[in-house]
Formats: structure tokens, sequence, C-alpha cells
């Protein structure tokens, strides 16, 4: 059973300690595809994850495959590296 987060960690530490998380990365890889100036002001309120959503960047341009295994971006990233392997034989 997985626990609810009731102090600030970071998105390493609430994976693999098993705990409850909202999978945001679809949201993320949107931003990265469509963003195209050199910064993002990301104006939420207190408490409201941006610093576990900016460790989610961090981790994810860090390239620990693992950590992403069971979110929406590990398995569209497993989904299209299999479509494009099936086209090219």
């Amino acid at each position: 059973m997985k626990l609810l987060c009731t102090n600030e960690k970071s998105f390493g530490e609430t994976i693999r300690e098993n705990f409850v998380y909202d999978d945001k990365t679809e949201y993320i890889c949107k931003i990265l595809n469509t963003f195209q100036f050199k910064s993002c002001f990301l104006s939420r309120p207190r408490r409201f994850g941006k610093t576990l959503l900016l460790s989610t960047v961090r981790e994810l341009f860090q390239g620990d495959r693992e950590l992403f295994r069971d979110l929406w971006i590990g398995k569209a990233t497993r989904s299209s590296k299999g479509t494009r392997s099936r086209t090219s034989t």
C-alpha cells in the first residue's frame, strides 16, 4: 500500500520510498515540447508542489529511467521505442 507524504521530499525519494505520486509527467512533457522561451514562471500557491515538479524535471534530465518506469512518460517512451523498432523491420 502506498503512503501519503506529509513532508517535503524529492521526486526520487517519493518514488523509491513508495509514497503516493500524482503523475504529472505527461504535462511536463507537453511543457518541455512546446515551451520556446529560456525561462518559465511557475505561479502556484504555497505547498502546491512546485519543488516536487522541479525535482521531477531534474530527475528526468538526469536520465534515471527506473524512477519513471510506472509513470506516463516511462510508458510513452517504451511504447514509442516499440513502434519504431517494429516499423524499421
